[in-house]
């Protein structure tokens, strides 16, 4: 895929701002609301702002991965990482904080949150928009009730106990099948077999889904095989749709190094942005990427009548991002020597500590002449480390130097890396 489409659909998310999961029934009745009492308009901007400047940075590092395609929920990410930070103290919670780009007052980030959860899953709407929390605890851990009652009231996260110590497979497939439920079966498997464990003590969850035709659609009758140039510097055939519609205007801008187009979805809440480069090289745009400057292009737009073409796509992404996190400055709260989650939980941090062991977000998008679907799920997964074990654990599942010597004087026979037992 070109770079062209990296920009397209990192900007879906960008252009949205925020996505959440399936939409409830008509009457909305079991729909859960969070505690946004004392949120004003500010409040909301702050997080959505940080959310944005998240995207950005993310974005940075994951466009030069080994895939063509990148895809993410940052909002996903976002509320996930909100939950943990609630837990966090000291240095731990000042990492979170500088790579997540939360508002540091709790009066501004815990109503944002709240107000921007119920705007997001308000009723009526002529799109499936809505968003999730949940997170999910080991049975007797001593989690402090205030930092639940945070979580319940301010996030509507839904609090379930698992045994992660007896049947962390169990828990496994439980979590599974509510992201699975709340992305409408788009997220399956989040969490792959062998994550959780006996010292899994944490899961927080966010799920999102979106689904919205466009406001005026492409006719299928106009989509056709046509020639695609793709970042690896080759040519497919692809589906492209096409679209002129004299009675109908877009906002619009261009400049010397690209076009921006933005394509409304019904009830002209939510759109879709698209930065096009004006040569091949989606490098040319890089340095548009940050919320200044996105914000002055928007600016620049005017209504003009435009024909369109663009290419049908659906495909998914998984990243396991504990690198990526750690390359952007959160280190200490993956250290099972120095996190601090002691807002969490009531723990001695001489005998044990709460850490961060796995963070998993997956997504999901499909564009085609009716509009664009889209989902994505974040687990965060947080373990305990004891200072003295009972038992040790090796876990071969990784690679592995391996020696075989003669045991009396310890002459190495032989030596070999085990990197890849399929190899």
């Amino acid at each position: 895929m070109s770079g062209k489409k990296i920009a397209l659909v990192f900007l879906l998310f960008v252009g949205i701002a925020l996505l959440g999961c399936p939409q409830p029934g008509p009457d909305c009745s079991d729909l859960v609301t969070a505690d946004d009492s004392g949120a004003t308009p500010e409040d909301a901007l702050a997080v959505a702002n940080g959310n944005n400047a998240f995207a950005f940075d993310l974005y940075q590092k994951l466009k030069d991965g080994d895939k063509e395609n990148v895809f993410f929920s940052p909002w996903s990410i976002s509320s996930a990482f909100g939950m943990v930070y609630e837990g966090a103290k000291g240095e731990t919670a000042g990492e979170i904080q500088g790579v997540l780009k939360f508002p540091s007052d709790s009066e501004t980030r815990l109503p944002g949150f709240a107000l921007l959860y119920n705007t997001l899953n308000k009723c009526g709407k002529p799109y499936a928009l809505n968003t999730a929390n949940a997170i999910w605890v080991q049975q007797n851990f001593p989690f402090k009730e205030d930092y639940i009652s945070i979580i319940e009231n301010r996030y509507a996260g839904k609090v379930t106990n698992m045994d992660f110590a007896g049947n962390a497979e169990g828990a496994r497939q439980t979590i599974n099948s509510w992201v699975e439920e709340q992305t409408n079966n788009k997220i399956k498997n989040l969490i792959p077999p062998g994550v959780l464990n006996a010292f899994t003590r944490l899961v927080l969850t966010n799920a999102i889904y979106f689904k919205g035709d466009w406001d005026v659609q492409f006719e299928k009758a106009e989509t056709k095989k046509e020639e695609f140039r793709a970042s690896a510097g080759s040519s497919v055939m692809v589906d492209m749709m096409h679209m002129y519609e004299k009675e109908e205007s877009f906002n619009y801008m261009e400049n010397d190094d690209l076009q921006m187009l933005e394509l409304p979805y019904k009830g002209e809440e939510i759109s879709m942005l698209i930065l096009l480069p004006k040569d091949d090289d989606i490098e040319t745009i890089n340095s548009y990427l940050n919320a200044a400057k996105l914000s002055e292009l928007k600016a620049g737009m005017r209504k003009a009548e435009v024909e369109i073409f663009l290419p049908k796509f659906e495909f998914e992404t998984k990243y396991f991002m504990n690198d990526t996190l750690r390359e952007m400055g959160m280190e200490t709260p993956f250290s099972p020597a120095e996190a601090d989650f002691t807002k969490m939980a009531d723990i001695d941090l001489e005998i044990e500590r709460l850490y961060i062991t796995d963070v998993i977000h997956q997504a999901y998008v499909k564009v085609d002449e009716e509009g664009t679907e889209a989902a994505a799920a974040t687990a965060i997964i947080m373990g305990i480390t004891t200072a003295m074990p009972n038992y040790k654990i090796f876990r071969a599942d990784h690679p592995f130097i391996f020696i075989i010597q003669e045991k009396g004087n310890g002459g190495i026979l032989f030596m070999g890396k085990m990197g890849n037992p399929n190899a």
